[in-house]
């Protein structure tokens, strides 16, 4: 979608969905060295408030964010900003994402092929339980701009 498809207000539920696996929840926890016994060590979680390992919230977020681009980033130009960030239910392997987004808002900006879009995006897992929700602005290219 380009930037004069976007309609403040709008809501859109994502069609993909994500099933996480051990692989996602580790292999990317690894690399950057995030060693938390709570991603690592089911032991240590049996007898805890949430007794299964949980998955890394980086590794949530960019789900979340990766199964949302898919309608709002195909003519990014560039990501300007993610914030307002809040991971509000653990996540497991075995856990489905799905993603939803409304956009907040629009402006002109100075790129005069592009407009800048704030985007509201959250996602939930396979009881609609929402586990992420952030905000996201985009410099979206405008339609009939020079590719």
């Amino acid at each position: 979608m380009y930037f004069e498809d976007f309609t403040v207000g709008d809501v859109y539920r994502h069609a993909r969905g994500k099933t996480l696996t051990e692989m996602d929840g580790v292999l990317i926890t690894n690399m950057v060295m995030n060693t938390a016994q709570a991603h690592f060590n089911a032991d240590a979680r049996k007898d805890s408030v949430f007794p299964h390992v949980l998955v890394f919230g980086g590794v949530t977020i960019s789900m979340v964010i990766g199964l949302a681009t898919q309608d709002t980033g195909e003519h990014a130009v560039a990501e300007l900003g993610l914030d307002r960030i809040r991971l509000r239910a653990p996540v497991t392997h075995g856990d489905t994402l799905y993603a939803y987004t409304e956009v907040l808002g629009k402006q002109d900006a100075d790129h005069p092929e592009a407009g800048v879009v704030r985007f509201k995006h959250w996602g939930v897992n396979q009881d609609e339980a929402v586990v992420f929700e952030g905000e996201r602005t985009v410099l979206v290219r405008r339609a009939g701009a020079l590719r």
